[in-house]
């Protein structure tokens, strides 16, 4: 049986509205260890049919068998695998890939091979090959360290590796001096008489008559052709005893050669992968370095928030009325320091509790006074709901307040102005005659929301506020509500049972009253704050102290509350979406920096697979599938993808860092944003050849296959 087999090839090229023939009619027949020249004139058609013997083409009608099998109506990647397995190229131009050395352009066609060989196997067939054709000590050398002679055995190297049916020589001479002419002539007849059949195109007679039988094409026609030779062989060829040893993980060594495939296309092409990689490195730590600052200046913004006491609720309690009189808001004496202990306990969403109590009074120290705008009494969670640090000392403890302990702590405005520079820590203070030791100084927070100075304050046990300067709490000396509690002079109300209740015994003195108080059954607070965790569950906390307080209070559904709960959800929405808009904003900002790199990625993307049509045609030449041409672009996205993402990630955190250093800007390190970007930045790599624009490409490497 013949090898080929052309039965009235027939084929025409359309430009427009033109019909181009080329080949009319032919029809002829190969045998096995043949060595046939092709031989005609420039145009006359030799080139088309060398295409479609080698499977790069198609034609028009008529029918051509390859070793008994049908190529007309095969598919494209059908043909790919054909050209791999039976078919080898060898080009006028030699078409061997630059920077690149001989042993890897010669390994080339083993990389698609429908049963992938493992490296060290494909190595060692293509050095023996190498040295078959006399190079064996240039295996290293790249193509611009080679001579043409050289060049042209290297090519003949790479279309022998697969031990092909049919060699294709296309002008394999045109190139070369009259000696390595001869040299690569004497290589094919080696191998013709070895077994392998060669179809020679060229129009050079001298050439052509070194082969064993000459057909001649003239105007698209089969003109004649002369026997020089006996041209029947004894096949020689060897089967692929070895293809067994080849078979291996074949998913696992076709990854590795799409991989390695691809790292050699990018150090081929070093500046191009360094500009794109270039362009992923300022996408991804633009995107980064922005996320970071914003996200760090939202969270100080929202601590600057938390600070002022925008998340904090505030527990009023009721309004008395008697005789239609009102006495004003925070009159009626409804809450309790037991009424906080609950609130925490009991109500999920609130993380501290501070019970106050409120006094203005006079401040002295030595020859120096002041009135603080604000002096509370209170707990230690009230450091812990305001969220508020001692930059100096320490905070009075659970156990003063208990004992109504005379320690306090100062803001520094009133270290200020009563201090002047001065440590006050162990000092003692006079408030309201009573003694307090300064065992703390806060951290300056400076005005609040309304302007106020937070700084200007005094903090104490609530117990020693209400007990020995006060004697009394706000409600009490409301003037509507009059004085029934006592005088703001008493040294100690706890013989006090009962707030506005007549004395039923004479009235101890002030020196009496201090050395004996009596036990009380009923105290009352100003207020209970209320710091809410999360701060996004702050209407959930709301309810749940209503409820709370509710049933301690033993109110009734039909009854209304005997206090109030307010927020500061307004002010809080505002900063907080302010907030938002600048991280949004910086985002933004990001995001195009991010799409400008993209556009630069895809046109060098672009640029790489217009300027890379003739390695791909010869790829697809060699055997490359569609697939595997995609694949490989592909794995060289993802390989600068992966190293480019790596790169932007670094010099995201690092511009992150040394804003925080040097401009003393907050920053945030954010994990999502960098997750997101890089796995946008790889969902990138797999559109950069969109699928429209793959078509055309493979379109264009089709055409463009070397001839």
């Amino acid at each position: 049986m013949r090898l080929i087999e052309l039965n009235n090839i027939v084929k025409t090229y359309h430009l427009g509205k033109i019909e181009l023939p080329v080949l009319k009619g032919i029809s002829l027949g190969i045998s096995r260890g043949e060595f046939v020249a092709l031989m005609g004139a420039s145009g006359s058609g030799k080139t088309t049919l060398m295409n479609i013997l080698g499977c790069l083409d198609l034609p028009s009608s008529g029918s051509y068998r390859l070793d008994g099998e049908d190529m007309v109506g095969l598919s494209p990647d059908g043909q790919a695998l054909l050209r791999n397995q039976k078919i080898g190229f060898v080009f006028q131009n030699f078409n061997l890939l630059p920077r690149t050395s001989a042993i890897v352009n010669v390994i080339m066609p083993l990389s698609y091979s429908a049963q992938p060989i493992p490296a060290k196997a494909a190595r060692k067939q293509a050095e023996d090959m190498l040295k078959r054709v006399g190079l064996g000590e240039r295996l290293d050398h790249e193509p611009s360290q080679l001579s043409g002679g050289q060049q042209q055995r290297v090519a003949i190297a790479r279309a022998l590796i697969h031990n092909p049916a049919l060699l294709l020589a296309d002008e394999p001479t045109g190139n070369l001096d009259s000696r390595t002419s001869e040299e690569v002539l004497q290589l094919f007849k080696k191998l013709n008489q070895e077994g392998a059949t060669i179809i020679l195109v060229t129009h050079d007679e001298n050439i052509a008559r070194s082969t064993k039988r000459i057909i001649r094409i003239r105007d698209g026609l089969a003109a004649g052709e002369e026997i020089l030779s006996d041209s029947s062989h004894s096949v020689k060829k060897d089967e692929k005893a070895s293809a067994g040893k080849r078979l291996f993980d074949g998913s696992l060594v076709r990854a590795r050669r799409i991989l390695h495939t691809a790292l050699a296309g990018l150090r081929r092409n070093v500046m191009r992968a360094a500009l794109t990689a270039l362009g992923i490195i300022i996408g991804i730590s633009a995107v980064i370095a922005m996320m970071e600052i914003g996200r760090g200046s939202s969270t100080a913004i929202q601590q600057t928030i938390s600070g002022m006491g925008a998340y904090t609720l505030l527990v009023h309690p009721g309004t008395a009325a008697s005789g239609g009189v009102s006495f004003g808001a925070g009159s009626a004496m409804t809450l309790t320091p037991q009424d906080g202990d609950a609130i925490l306990n009991e109500c999920p969403s609130v993380r501290a509790v501070a019970p106050t109590v409120h006094a203005r009074t006079q401040v002295v120290f030595g020859n120096r006074n002041w009135v603080p705008s604000t002096m509370y009494g209170t707990t230690p969670g009230f450091l812990e709901v305001r969220e508020w640090d001692i930059a100096e000392g320490e905070p009075f403890t659970d156990r003063d307040v208990r004992n109504a302990g005379k320690v306090c702590i100062l803001g520094k405005t009133l270290v200020k102005e009563l201090f002047q520079g001065e440590s006050p820590i162990g000092k003692e203070v006079r408030v309201n005659n009573v003694p307090f030791k300064v065992v703390g100084v806060l951290a300056s927070k400076g005005a609040n929301m309304m302007g106020m100075d937070q700084d200007d304050i005094l903090l104490a046990p609530w117990t020693t506020i209400k007990f020995r300067v006060t004697g009394s709490s706000v409600g009490s000396i409301n003037q509507s509500a009059g004085n029934s509690s006592g005088s703001v002079g008493e040294v100690n109300t706890l013989n006090r049972v009962y707030p506005g209740s007549q004395s039923l015994y004479p009235i101890p003195s002030a020196a009496q009253a201090a050395n004996t108080p009596q036990p009380v059954r009923f105290t009352n607070v100003d207020h209970i704050l209320a710091a809410v965790q999360p701060y996004e569950q702050t209407s959930t906390a709301i309810q749940e102290i209503i409820r709370l307080l509710r049933e301690r209070h033993r109110i009734s559904p039909d009854e209304t509350d005997d206090f109030h709960v307010r927020d500061m959800t307004e002010v809080t929405k505002a900063l907080s979406s302010t907030a938002s808009m600048m991280t949004n904003l910086l985002l933004v900002v990001a995001l195009i920096s991010l799409m400008v790199g993209g556009v630069g990625i895809m046109n060098i993307m672009l640029v790489s697979v217009t300027e890379r049509t003739r390695e791909i045609g010869l790829r697809m030449a060699v055997g490359a599938k569609r697939k595997a041409i995609l694949q490989q672009f592909l794995a060289e996205s993802v390989v600068l993808c992966f190293l480019g993402g790596i790169a932007g990630v670094m010099v995201g955190r690092g511009i992150s860092y040394l804003v925080r250093v040097v401009l003393k800007w907050p920053t945030e390190f954010s994990l999502d944003a960098i997750l997101a970007v890089v796995c946008e930045i790889a969902r990138a790599g797999r559109e950069w050849v969109p699928k429209t624009r793959r078509r055309a490409a493979l379109a264009a490497i089709t055409s463009l296959a070397p001839r």
